[in-house]
């Protein structure tokens, strides 16, 4: 009996691997995975840092240096030569982004040919806290008969440390 199983095992063949259908699912599945892809894109801001503004200036080479300070409490809008030019205290549901839009557009109606602008952050703003800044000094968004028009207000930024306040908060 021993020798009959033998035999039998030996005249089966293997079975042949028919992988057709498989073949023919990735002929279409490739194709159709890298059509509908999603490549990530990247936005690159290029940033620089802010002067210093304890070197003395001659009062004759002041220009307007524009200025936006982000507290834990407020935005401050100023000339770092000449001082604040609008303080916006936060709203119940956080910072005053309007405000702020306005301002700048404002600023830039008065001094068109500029465009750098310096945002200083308190020690603990946050990062979304900072883009949202960042998007309202780079461009003005305004809605006009049904149809969002943008003007580019300051693009080029510098980030830096926000003044220490007098009374340390």
């Amino acid at each position: 009996m021993l020798a009959g199983h033998r035999r039998r095992r030996q005249s089966e063949e293997a079975p042949e691997l028919n992988i057709t259908a498989f073949m023919n699912l990735m002929v279409i599945l490739v194709p159709f995975l890298l059509m509908t892809a999603v490549f990530s894109q990247m936005a690159i801001l290029e940033l620089t840092l802010p002067g210093s503004s304890s070197e003395p200036a001659d009062p004759q080479d002041l220009t307007f240096q524009l200025e936006i300070t982000v507290r834990e409490q407020q935005i401050e809008v100023g000339d770092r030569n000449v001082g604040a030019l609008g303080i916006y205290p936060n709203e119940a549901d956080g910072y005053d982004y309007k405000a702020l839009s306005e301002k700048l557009a404002e600023i830039k109606a008065r001094y068109p040919e500029k465009t750098d602008a310096s945002i200083l952050l308190e020690a603990d703003i946050s990062y979304d806290t900072l883009v949202q800044v960042m998007d309202r000094v780079r461009v003005a968004v305004s809605i006009k008969d049904n149809s969002i028009e943008r003007k580019v207000l300051f693009p080029d930024i510098s980030i830096g440390d926000a003044p220490i306040l007098d009374g340390g908060a």
